[in-house]
């Protein structure tokens, strides 16, 4: 090994249409200061081509997953999630990623973590960044997570083994509720106009307007949403201002430096035939609500897994937004199927009210994942202050 570098064992994998870097907590220093410094080289950040790390300069592929033994009796591996910034020194650990999660289980029965059990391993994933529990249902084939299978997702090609997860215990995880203003539609004042919104917390925090409030169609690609300046800075006004409503930041301005991962913001609009950026093509008939996500200050290219439990959730809440924009069959059946910028994803979602207590019964999504390289990664010994 090079005299003047540290050498860390980790893995590079997919989950989902996501892809990050995965590392043991063993592997990083305890001190949180220390640790946040040798992440930031490990990806090359910040710099927009992490071109000195191992990030893959995009949001979806700037991911982090760090692995450890579980804490609670309940789980069996923690799992704590960061998004590395590509523009600014810092690791934002206020969320989720359910497309990361979604490899978690694959990782720790790869990695010894989990006795693996064919045909299928449960593996209870504890999310230390909300406190909740993850199970998920992973493939097993000759005591290693299956690879192949039969499963298709928009936005990653090829098949692969299925992964059933299930969110239930992902509702209020942030904010300890569901609707954390207490109400289904809120009105916030940006640009000296009023909007009405919906904020859902259930896998992260998910602000969702009718894209019609901005005079779109909702099936607009990432980049031409991106392209329109004053529509990304009136986005993050309405977001920055549900931040300080919600007390994540004391002034809406700071929210794109202080919490720029989450809250999620996302246009939903009514279901439409339309062509996605990469060629596929949706049809009315496919999909119960359209929408376009926006995190870290960007466009979502695909859908987030977090995303699309909110999603589910929100088409379940009488009066919210989405459940004002669904189509009429998804509201007969326990499937929605989400229109995305890369096709379509289906999660399932259903919901009961008693006594007036409305209860998300179950929010269940489906991903593939894969182990893509693992072995060591060269960190300057000048970082760790050697």
């Amino acid at each position: 090994m090079h005299s003047e570098m540290e050498m860390l064992r980790c893995a590079i994998v997919r989950g989902g249409t996501s892809k990050g870097i995965f590392i043991m907590a063993k592997e990083l220093p305890a001190d949180p200061v220390q640790r946040d410094k040798v992440l930031l080289a490990i990806f090359g950040s910040p710099d927009i081509r992490q071109i000195d790390g191992l990030g893959g300069a995009d949001i979806l592929t700037s991911k982090l997953a760090i692995i450890a033994p579980s804490s609670r009796t309940d789980a069996d591996v923690d799992y704590t999630f960061g998004q590395i910034s590509t523009t600014e020194a810092f690791v934002d650990y206020g969320g989720n990623c359910g497309n990361i999660s979604s490899a978690v289980g694959c990782f720790a029965i790869d990695m010894g973590l989990v006795k693996p059990v064919e045909p299928l391993t449960r593996v209870r994933i504890h999310m230390t960044n909300t406190n909740r529990i993850l199970t998920a249902e992973i493939p097993v084939k000759n005591g290693k997570a299956a690879v192949e299978g039969d499963c298709a997702i928009d936005g990653v090609p090829g098949t692969g083994a299925k992964i059933t997860l299930d969110w239930s215990d992902a509702v209020g995880g942030i904010t300890g509720s569901l609707l954390p203003t207490g109400s289904a539609k809120d009105t916030v004042n940006a640009g000296g106009k009023d909007y009405t919104v919906s904020v859902v917390d259930a896998g992260n925090i998910v602000i969702f307007i009718n894209a019609s409030e901005f005079g779109l169609t909702g099936t607009e690609t990432p980049a031409a949403i991106e392209a329109d300046n004053a529509l990304m800075q009136l986005i993050e006004e309405i977001r920055g201002k549900v931040c300080q409503q919600l007390g994540l930041v004391k002034n809406w301005q700071d929210a794109a430096i202080q919490t720029p991962y989450q809250p999620f913001f996302a246009m939903v609009s009514p279901p439409s035939n339309h062509s996605c950026f990469n060629g596929v093509k949706v049809r009315q008939a496919d999909v119960d609500i359209v929408s376009r996500l926006l995190f870290m200050l960007h466009m979502h290219k695909a859908y987030p897994i977090t995303g699309t439990v909110a999603t589910g959730a929100a088409a379940r809440i009488p009066g919210t937004v989405v459940n004002e924009l669904l189509a009429e069959t998804a509201r007969q059946s326990v499937l929605l199927r989400i229109g995305h910028p890369s096709g379509v994803i289906p999660v399932e979602a259903a919901a009961s009210i008693q006594n007036d207590q409305f209860t998300i019964e179950r929010i269940g999504v489906y991903r593939t994942a894969r182990m893509i390289m693992e072995g060591h990664v060269y960190v300057r010994k000048s970082v760790f202050g050697k």
